[in-house]
């Protein structure tokens, strides 16, 4: 009788345990897609002060990383993960690389280095995201077969296809000579290019404001183009209502600073630098650090400007 009772007993505790960590699947589950369907709100877009949200974010990465411990399967967990480290990367880490002076170059190259260690963290969550929703993508992406690869998915995926995208081609950019990523980024394009074609009106016209720097950077021989550029800014400018500031310093930077046209630059940050960051409560903190930036590239113009002597101190003239 008491062999049966130690028996009895061991079932109940191992019954227990399995409870339990249902129950704890459960919830990560149920927190994972509160935070993927925005169940903070504007708590991070909507706020006045990105230092706090640049302290914040690496605590909220971490628990996010803890919660796919439990639930490793988890796509919208995933994608929120994946895009933290991607908006991490390029606002707090690899923009101020791109502020430092000259004589700072050593300090600049460890940012880069690092912005790009957490691009491609973000992109490789997204991208598992993306093959538990498609089984077989990542072989069809690795094999550059990506016609077959984009073939399958639907508009519900967007979201999963701009970060995966935003990640590869931000790491990228703070590598240009990195052969892999050179002879691979064209699949970070595609990814995009489908995200468009499904739902040009993301995040306010977020897919355009990429193609406004790709298509403005890109020379025509190899599918760029100031009129691509052109066409996609007045997109975002008509799909965020104006209330962005993001879309003129895209083009600025691109089209302009290609054009060697200081004027325009000038103007296109004066436009950014007036748009009321309050005017839109969802991209509060994206407009306020895009002023940031307007202010420091019209401080900055001789970095991309070759100007007449004393003609920058008459900039104002333009």
């Amino acid at each position: 009788m008491g062999r049966y009772r130690k028996e009895l007993s061991l079932l109940v505790i191992i019954f227990s345990f399995l409870i339990s960590c249902s129950l704890n699947k459960l919830a990560v589950d149920i927190l994972a897609d509160t935070l993927a369907a925005g169940g903070g709100g504007t708590v991070f877009t909507g706020d006045d002060d990105p230092e706090l949200i640049g302290d914040a974010l690496p605590f909220a990465l971490k628990m996010y990383e803890l919660l796919l411990e439990q639930s490793p399967d988890n796509e919208k967990l995933l994608l929120t993960t994946g895009s933290g480290f991607i908006m991490y990367a390029n606002v707090y880490v690899q923009t101020p690389a791109d502020m430092l002076s000259e004589i700072e170059f050593k300090k600049q190259a460890e940012l880069r280095r690092r912005a790009k260690r957490l691009y491609l963290r973000g992109r490789d969550y997204v991208l598992e995201a993306l093959e538990l929703r498609h089984p077989g993508f990542t072989a069809l992406v690795e094999e550059d077969r990506m016609a077959e690869a984009l073939k399958s998915t639907i508009q519900e995926d967007v979201p999963y296809l701009y970060w995966a995208g935003a990640g590869w081609a931000g790491a990228f950019s703070t590598d240009t000579f990195d052969m892999e990523l050179l002879l691979t980024v064209s699949r970070a394009i595609a990814m995009m290019k489908r995200a468009l074609e499904m739902d040009e009106e993301f995040m306010d016209g977020t897919i355009h404001e990429f193609f406004i720097s790709y298509y403005g950077s890109v020379p025509e021989s190899m599918g760029g183009g100031e009129e691509k550029a052109r066409y996609h800014f007045q997109k975002a400018l008509e799909i965020s209502g104006g209330l962005k500031a993001s879309p003129y310093i895209a083009l600025a930077t691109s089209v302009s600073v290609r054009n060697q046209d200081a004027g325009e630059f000038k103007d296109l940050l004066t436009e950014a630098l007036a748009i009321d960051p309050d005017s839109s409560v969802e991209n509060r903190l994206v407009n306020i650090l895009s002023r940031r930036k307007a202010e420091w590239l019209l401080e900055h113009v001789s970095d991309y400007f070759l100007l007449e002597p004393g003609s920058e101190e008459n900039l104002e003239d333009f």
